[in-house]
């Protein structure tokens, strides 16, 4: 694929190219036009004089003083003539300078009108430009057309000359802006390649996020990068930490079972203490997968409704408890929506209701609701709760299922590293009438 420096540059170019054609026509047409009228200015100006200079007598005989005829149309290499038609349709008068030119064919004019056209001489192009009169005389109206000619020998030298200059300069101007515009183009896309350099040394090992400063446009982009990296990060410390805490825990239940198996006790006592061992392991590793099997927070995850999945989970184990029905109190708007993985939020919601299915003795309340810039949700339930040094054991960090307390402590441990992976935080406490209160608190989804 081509390059994006590469595309853009293209670009600019063909832009750049129909923007100089259509500069270079529009300019070529307004000289031509404005050339054509100072020529039709030229041939009315010389008309008039020719006009104002002559003097018809009775017999209708044209006088034009010589002067004039010496100044401008006495001259056979002159590039501008007259002739004047009389009323016979001929030609009653013609300058000296039009001696050697051709003469068109005689074009009939009412009195007072006039006409500036471009006509074809054998094969050669002319201007001429017609007035047509009635000269008062003691005998009557006297009607004559002048005719001033010209060829476009001159507009046409005049033309080259400008378009020579015009595409020179043009040309000029377009290399110009063309080297401007890869300036600016390679200062514009600086920052793309400092995120290239940079990512190219987080691969290689040398740093490990995104360090420079980045105008706005490209802020998001890297925000989400390095947060993708921090995630990615966090979770092979977590995989790591896992790894080690499995390995930590199964260490004395192996040794109690290597005992079991070569100690002297009673049979049943040996069988009971390595169904004990072989329980305890199964927790423990079933413990350590789901920590495993955390999300956590990352770029692009997309937004949870919470009623829907609290009524999911509160109708799924609704089945498992058919026996206990206790009260069920939802208060959750259906627009409160929270930036979780679906799986992790499952198992928090679903570890806190099973509790409180479980310990409680006639209802449940849960809850959810915006506090300032946070997402709370609440589980109470009127259960027997569990004492100040438990819920202390439970929120330390770094105790593990093995080590947590027997009933609420597996399911609120599972809950309490999830919130950790989250950033978010975890309140348990025992409410005044009785029975467990636990508040998970999260950022505001963005």
């Amino acid at each position: 694929m081509m390059s994006l420096n590469k595309r853009v540059l293209l670009s600019a170019a063909l832009v750049l190219l129909v923007f100089i054609a259509g500069i270079t026509l529009t300019l070529d047409r307004a000289f031509y036009d404005s050339a054509r009228i100072g020529v039709k200015d030229r041939l009315f100006a010389r008309l008039l004089m020719l006009l104002g200079d002559t003097e018809v007598d009775e017999s209708g005989e044209l006088e034009i003083p010589t002067n004039l005829l010496d100044a401008e149309f006495g001259h056979v290499n002159s590039d501008i003539y007259a002739f004047v038609t009389g009323p016979a349709n001929t030609i009653v008068w013609r300058s000296t300078s039009s001696l050697n030119k051709p003469i068109p064919g005689i074009t009939l004019l009412e009195k007072g009108k006039q006409e500036f056209e471009q006509i074809t001489l054998d094969e050669e192009p002319y201007f001429i430009y017609r007035y047509s009169v009635a000269w008062e005389t003691s005998s009557g109206n006297y009607p004559l057309i002048f005719n001033v000619m010209t060829d476009t020998a001159l507009l046409e030298a005049q033309i080259e000359r400008y378009r020579e200059d015009l595409w020179g300069w043009l040309g000029l101007m377009a290399v110009f802006l063309l080297a401007t515009q890869m300036l600016v183009l390679r200062w514009g896309l600086l920052p793309l390649r400092t995120v290239s350099t940079e990512l190219a040394a987080i691969e290689s090992g040398r740093q490990e996020s995104l360090k420079d400063r980045y105008p706005k446009e490209l802020k998001l982009l890297t925000d989400s990068i390095n947060s993708l990296i921090t995630h990615e990060h966090k979770q092979q410390k977590r995989y790591r930490n896992g790894l080690a805490d499995l390995a930590h825990s199964l260490k004395t239940p192996l040794a109690v079972l290597q005992g079991a198996i070569h100690g002297g006790n009673d049979e049943a006592v040996r069988l009971k203490t390595i169904q004990e061992q072989i329980d305890r392991m199964d927790n423990t590793i079933q413990y350590q997968l789901r920590r495993a099997a955390t999300a956590g927070s990352s770029p692009g995850m997309r937004l949870i409704p919470l009623r829907s999945m609290a009524d999911r989970i509160i109708n799924t184990i609704t089945r498992v408890y058919r026996d206990k029905r206790p009260h069920i109190t939802v208060k959750i708007d259906d627009s409160m929506n929270l930036r979780i993985d679906e799986g992790d939020l499952m198992e928090l919601l679903g570890n806190l209701i099973d509790n409180a299915f479980k310990w409680c003795h006639h209802s449940i309340h849960l809850s959810a609701d915006y506090q300032e810039d946070q997402v709370v949700i609440q589980v109470r339930d009127d259960g027997p709760g569990i004492s100040p040094h438990e819920i202390a054991r439970i929120l330390e960090r770094g105790v593990r299922a093995d080590q947590s307390i027997p009933g609420h402590g597996i399911g609120l441990a599972i809950v309490r590293d999830i919130m950790q992976v989250y950033g978010g935080e975890l309140l348990i406490s025992n409410n005044p009438d009785g029975g467990l209160s636990v508040t998970l608190r999260f950022e505001k989804s963005k």
